[in-house]
């Protein structure tokens, strides 16, 4: 491989790093790694190596999509320890183009790739592809983004969606909400909807049923649930997937994406099956006088693993991502 025939694109989440080169005037990534952020100090030792990895001295062009806010030129990740500063970065490695979005800006524009085969409808449908796209999912986090439909493309939509408020609809979910708050104070829907939060949901229904709650894994509880091994784990994962249906459904609302809801994250591909029988589709469907607007709005499921790098691929040749 050569430096003057590549370029360097990564999605950098809160616990893995995933790499790949491109060449010119592709979005196909080449040469994948993953490599475990906490094997790194920080964000320069994984790409040394991942360069080293994959054969190349060096790239030009560059772009990542970081699971954190984007402002400025200092970068904190949300959820690990990685600190770095763009214009450094850039200076230390001779970059001529580096560019930095947000996770789910790049899963946005990453959207616009995946192939049919990666698509799962979940509901709804047929919508209008010419308006405007939610995408959202758990993850480490929540990351909620958008497509706006231009004359010549989609801009993708910069947001912070998964740190809104957590609203509950009933006795039981305010209750939850009263034992989240005494934890971490303000509860934001994020506290729920991500792996530790399916964790902190499956705690709160323990203590409220006055249940022990043995399970200390986001992945324990899931097992137990897809095996039906506990009744509390099974309620818990179906409660969480009614909350991300009425999370998914009030974004749409407010987004107006009738072009489509996508769902990515690496938490929903691991239980398909469970996720198409749950309660999802009555929570985002559920909106009073809005429910046709949701119903004519379809849902999809993103399972290709790559769909972040692909965006950070969009990104690098789309003039509307600076």
């Amino acid at each position: 491989m050569t430096a003057e025939t590549y370029a360097l694109v990564g999605d950098i989440g809160g616990t893995n790093a995933r790499f790949a080169l491109l060449q010119e005037g592709s979005v196909k990534p080449l040469a994948l790694e993953v490599l475990p952020c906490a094997d790194y100090a920080n964000l320069d030792e994984a790409v040394v190596d991942y360069l080293a990895r994959a054969g190349v001295d060096s790239v030009d062009e560059v772009c990542f999509a970081v699971a954190s806010p984007v402002t400025g030129t200092q970068v904190r990740m949300t959820n690990n320890h990685w600190r770095f500063d763009i214009h450094a970065v850039q200076q230390q490695f001779g970059w001529r183009t580096f560019k930095v979005i947000n996770d789910y800006t790049a899963m946005a524009l990453g959207v616009l790739h995946v192939t049919n085969d990666k698509l799962v409808h979940v509901c709804g449908g047929p919508g209008n592809p010419a308006r405007p796209k939610l995408v959202i999912g758990p993850g480490t986090g929540l990351g909620v983004s958008g497509l706006m439909p231009i004359r010549n493309g989609w801009v993708p939509l910069i947001t912070e969606g998964g740190h809104v408020d957590f609203a509950p609809t009933d006795e039981t979910e305010a209750a939850i909400l009263r034992i989240l708050h005494a934890r971490f104070g303000r509860v934001s829907v994020e506290r729920i909807l991500c792996g530790q939060g399916l964790l902190n949901l499956y705690q709160a229904h323990a203590e409220l049923q006055g249940l022990a709650a043995p399970l200390d894994t986001p992945d324990k509880i899931t097992a137990a649930a897809l095996e039906r091994q506990g009744t509390l784990a099974h309620q818990v994962l179906c409660h969480f997937c009614t909350i991300l249906g009425r999370a998914a459904g009030n974004a749409a609302l407010t987004l107006g994406s009738l072009g489509g809801v996508y769902l990515c994250g690496g938490i929903l591909p691991r239980f398909i099956d469970f996720f198409l029988g749950s309660p999802f589709q009555s929570g985002f469907e559920d909106k009073g006088r809005m429910r046709p607007l949701m119903e004519f709005t379809p849902v999809y499921l993103v399972t290709d693993t790559y769909t972040g790098l692909l965006g950070a691929a969009e990104a690098l040749g789309n003039p509307e991502v600076q």
